[in-house]
C-alpha cells in the first residue's frame, strides 16, 4: 500500500467520524427551542449585536497599555538587581511615555464619564 494511501485512509475515516457526530447530533437534538442568546431561560433585553459606546474602545486601550505595563515590568523585576542603574533608567523613561499617554488620555476626556 503506498503512504498516501494511508494517509488518505486515515483522512476518510476521520471526516467519517466528524459527520457520524453531526448526524448523530442531528437525529438526538431536542426540537422546538427558540434560536437565541443563552441567558437561564429569560428574554434577552437588547439585540445580541447592540452597540457599545465610543468611550468603551478608549477606555480598553488604556487599559491594554496598562496591561501591556505590568507584561514589561515582570521580568524587569527579575533582572534589574543584576543589571543595575540602565534598567531603572530604561523602566523610567518607559513610565514617562505611559505616562505622557495617560495625560493625552486624561486631557481628551477618556476618563470623564459624565
Amino acid at each position: 500500500m503506498p503512504p498516501f494511501a494511508a494517509v488518505l485512509s486515515v483522512l476518510g475515516l476521520v471526516a467519517a467520524l466528524v459527520a457520524g457526530v453531526y448526524a448523530v447530533s442531528a437525529a438526538v437534538a431536542p426540537r422546538g427551542f427558540e434560536s437565541g442568546p443563552f441567558l437561564s431561560g429569560a428574554r434577552p433585553a437588547e439585540h445580541a449585536v447592540s452597540r457599545y459606546h465610543v468611550r468603551w474602545y478608549t477606555v480598553s486601550m488604556v487599559f491594554l497599555a496598562f496591561d501591556m505595563e505590568m507584561v514589561f515590568m515582570f521580568p524587569w523585576a527579575l533582572v534589574v538587581a543584576s543589571i543595575g542603574v540602565k534598567a531603572v533608567v530604561e523602566m523610567f523613561t518607559f513610565l514617562a511615555l505611559l505616562l505622557v499617554g495617560v495625560l493625552y488620555a486624561w486631557r481628551e476626556g477618556v476618563f470623564r464619564w459624565v
